[in-house]
């Protein structure tokens, strides 16, 4: 490290997508749109979930808690980006840096784990059927959101205090819209070798574990399909399963993008446009995953909102 190159810096500037005015407003309204279009979605299944009996089920609950974490996950970097828009501003504060970063690694980690679950719950479902009330009682499923939302913290706690430890230079741009690790990293003039070896371990052991676990789970699920005799009960119990693999399988891949893309030279860009696939529109697509497929969801969605009683009275 040079030390005339070090400063106790107190701020970052955010480069986001691109410096061009005339796009601000496009890239505002696009975000906005998409940012509202997230909350309000997400929100829908919890009300609907929260106040719908029927869906007071394991399979609901873990829903309910995913699209809670989607709207928090959102909200940890669009916001952010909307204000620096709107005010022609990229600074963001160093302690805000650190609490942004925190935040996204945390619900990144609980959106994982979160799948993780939700797997295990649709293997029991359907692999063990007569003994699903027994095995996925209230008990289990706190108990198993409770452990995802410790393993998050923890997990996001170790970044945030590997970060903390590190000396920054007066080089203060991240080429993208919101503090990521990795690119946080590239400004420091202390040596990352330590931060690197753990993101790459504690990364792997999160992604890799994780997706081990999904894929163990359907590997069982499709037994368990497969020796099913008639053709309607292979539909029903696939069709269980396909709203959650859609999602796995879109996370995972875009997830892989953006690793991809940030190993490529020159990526800062593809980097962040990338990232916004994982970060803004999964979110965003989630409730209608787990809803244009879902006729619970969508009869609880028309209850929580009137429509039925307003069709009925049309009827009459």
């Amino acid at each position: 490290m040079d030390p005339g190159n070090y400063t106790g810096i107190s701020e970052f500037q955010l480069l986001g997508f691109s410096e061009e005015p005339e796009l601000q407003p496009l890239l505002f309204g696009l975000f906005l749109s998409m940012y509202l279009i997230t909350a309000f979605g997400n929100l829908l299944i919890i009300l609907a979930v929260s106040s719908d009996s029927h869906l007071h089920t394991p399979m609901y609950f873990f829903l309910a808690n995913l699209s809670f974490v989607d709207i928090c996950f959102t909200s940890t970097t669009v916001p952010k980006m909307l204000w620096n828009i709107q005010t022609q501003s990229k600074v963001i504060t160093y302690a805000g840096c650190i609490t942004q970063m925190y935040f996204f690694v945390l619900f990144t980690g609980l959106d994982i784990f979160l799948l993780t679950v939700m797997a295990y719950d649709h293997f029991v479902a359907i692999c063990h059927p007569l003994h699903y009330t027994v095995i996925m009682n209230p008990w289990l499923c706190g108990l198993l959101a409770l452990v995802s939302w410790i393993l998050s913290v923890l997990y996001s706690l170790l970044h945030t205090s590997m970060v903390l430890r590190l000396s920054f230079c007066t080089e203060v741009e991240i080429p993208h819209f919101f503090c990521e690790v990795s690119q946080i990293l590239q400004l420091a003039c202390s040596d990352t070798f330590l931060n690197n070896m753990v993101i790459y371990f504690a990364a792997t052991f999160l992604a890799v574990g994780s997706f081990i676990g999904i894929l163990y789970s359907y590997s069982k699920i499709v037994s368990s399909i497969c020796e099913i005799s008639s053709a309607q009960g292979k539909y029903k119990a696939f069709s269980t399963c396909v709203s959650h693999l859609s999602v796995v399988s879109l996370f995972y891949c875009t997830v892989l993008g953006v690793y991809l893309s940030s190993a490529a030279p020159q990526s800062s860009h593809a980097s962040a446009v990338a990232s916004v696939m994982y970060t803004v529109v999964m979110p965003m697509l989630n409730p209608f995953i787990y809803s244009l497929r879902n006729r619970d969801i969508k009869e609880a969605l028309m209850r929580f909102s009137g429509l039925t009683a307003l069709k009925g009275s049309i009827v009459l």
